[in-house]
């Protein structure tokens, strides 16, 4: 496919719709828990995990909602990984790690082991796009679309402002 071309997957209106069945999934998931940290892969990611901890805290209402950000370097994830609030926070809770779009899987693996140096409920794992062709044993629990994509294929995702949506190219 021509780089220079880009296929629209979703605009807002649908990505919208999307954020709001994740939510929906982890709610369902996790309705008994009393505290739920949802945590955001900087920069994008954090951005969704802010969408739907928002839409969670107005469903969730037994619920303590905890937003935490997470920021690793996609291109050298052995490298710092540094959160928001101290991983020790999060022993024997659930954690929902978020990002936007799940290609290799090295991102998220980087982050669950992070997340490992301290006892856990549950670790589960949200994306807005699953690309299907990992190189690491990690799948996520909740996902708004999944593709088969080449490697050739990039897919972007615009958070918000015009534009917004996912595409592929």
């Amino acid at each position: 496919m021509d780089k220079s071309k880009k296929h629209q997957l979703f605009d807002q209106i649908k990505m919208d719709a999307i954020i709001k069945r994740i939510a929906l999934q982890i709610h369902e998931s996790n309705i008994e828990e009393k505290q739920l940290f949802i945590v955001g892969i900087a920069n994008k990611g954090n951005i969704l995990a802010k969408k739907i901890a928002n839409f969670l805290k107005d469903s969730m209402t037994m619920t303590e909602i905890v937003l935490m950000e997470l920021q690793i370097d996609k291109s050298k994830p052995l490298g710092s990984i540094k959160t928001s609030l101290n991983v020790s926070e999060c022993e024997d809770h659930t954690v929902v790690i978020i990002d936007d779009v799940l290609n290799t899987g090295s991102t998220l693996v980087y982050a669950v082991h992070h997340f490992l140096k301290v006892p856990l409920k549950k670790i589960q794992t949200a994306v807005l796009v699953n690309r299907n062709h990992k190189r690491f044993p990690i799948k996520a629990d909740f996902k708004g679309i999944s593709l088969s994509t080449s490697y050739k294929e990039h897919v972007s995702v615009s958070m918000e402002g015009p534009g917004a949506g996912a595409y592929l190219s």
